[in-house]
């Protein structure tokens, strides 16, 4: 199981607070650095990656003297806002030198749930990656409430392998990964290799919370581990202090403990897609789109719709029917309603004259469709 970590394609990284900041000591760019080279030597390599990076409260904690992680919602923003800054500036820096150029995005748990949004941040993040730039992604602390904050970055970096459909999840910890006990009060606890993420075992054995600085705990990696495993994405929980040790993974050496997820990415997006919320609108098709989408397993183009009923907004589900009204697919529209009318019956370099701008070239994507 472990070449499907060397092949994988695409690796969303996460490195947690207390790595990134020694312990709460402020920024260790020494780290930084030794991490980035092996990123930027994945890149060469071909791995798309993404970058999951805690540490602005942490660094914001040391810049302003606190020796305790605040508990009140303004303080944390308050110490994300002072932190965000250095922390931006340590990795422009890092990737800098080796001529990697990054792009910082944060987030919130509210731009995930809204379907336009989710969509916006995954066209984004997806147009950076093919641009060979490495996004930098943090949780937007700085306005973030109880109502809509992500909890911790474990979660944040799930969220994030599902927005970019990745390969790969490896979560860079103090801990060399998951144990079948206690290492740090059982000296015969013996290290968890590989395990299904869904295996109701490991709770048993995931343990209590994170540190001081951080949010996370053993138990939110699994939780992130398994939500990564909904959209098929296999997922590594790691020491990062361990020498070149994304290299050593990519080689595919078994460090840390390999959480698999029970179907493979493409089913399980498939998966994910089909029992989607309830559809907003009906696109009815032509027999050629038809064809196209069922025998092809190609994107819906606009020149392919005939018709558009109802009502939907951009990333809401709709049914796409045949000349006979039959089922063929339900899919995300990259188009509103009004959007979609405008355009059916159009060839895609059209779009832009039509609207004024272009969002996507495709009306429904194939990756974000399912055939019925």
């Amino acid at each position: 199981m472990r070449d499907k970590v060397s092949g994988a394609r695409r690796w969303v990284v996460k490195i947690g607070s207390a790595l990134l900041t020694a312990d709460g000591r402020g920024l260790d760019q020494a780290a930084m650095a030794v991490w980035v080279e092996q990123m930027v030597a994945l890149r060469a390599a071909g791995v798309e990656l993404v970058l999951v990076s805690s540490g602005a409260v942490a660094a914001g904690m040391s810049r302003l003297g606190w020796a305790e992680r605040p508990k009140a919602v303004h303080e944390l923003q308050a110490a994300a806002a002072v932190g965000q800054m250095g922390l931006v500036q340590a990795w422009e820096a890092s990737f800098g030198r080796c001529a990697q150029q990054t792009a910082q995005i944060l987030l919130t748990h509210d731009d995930l749930s809204d379907r336009k949004r989710y969509l916006n941040a995954r066209s984004t993040l997806r147009t950076l990656v093919d641009l060979g730039v490495v996004p930098v992604i943090n949780e937007n602390d700085t306005v973030v409430t109880d109502e809509i904050r992500f909890g911790d970055n474990d979660t944040l970096a799930a969220l994030v392998a599902n927005l970019v459909e990745a390969d790969l999840l490896v979560i860079l910890t103090d801990r060399d990964g998951m144990f079948d006990a206690d290492p740090r009060h059982n000296p015969d606890a013996t290290l968890i290799s590989e395990a299904r993420a869904d295996d109701s075992a490991l709770d048993a054995v995931a343990g209590g919370t994170g540190g001081a600085l951080g949010r996370g705990g053993m138990q939110t990696k699994l939780r992130a581990a398994r939500l990564a495993a909904r959209s098929g994405a296999h997922t590594i929980i790691v020491g990062g202090r361990i020498e070149q040790v994304l290299a050593r993974l990519k080689a595919g050496e078994r460090l840390g403990t390999l959480l698999t997820p029970e179907r493979e990415r493409h089913a399980a997006r498939k998966q994910w897609l089909a029992g989607h919320l309830q559809t907003r609108g009906t696109l009815v098709l032509d027999a050629g789109a038809v064809s196209a989408l069922r025998q092809g397993h190609r994107s819906l183009l606009a020149v392919g719709v005939k018709a558009v009923e109802g009502s939907f907004r951009r990333g809401e589900m709709v049914v796409c029917v045949g000349p006979d009204g039959t089922e063929v697919a339900h899919g995300l529209a990259n188009y509103s309603a009004a959007e979609a009318r405008r355009i059916s019956g159009h060839s895609s370099d059209e779009i832009e004259a039509l609207l004024g701008y272009v969002d996507d070239p495709e009306l429904i994507h194939r990756d974000n469709m399912v055939i019925i």
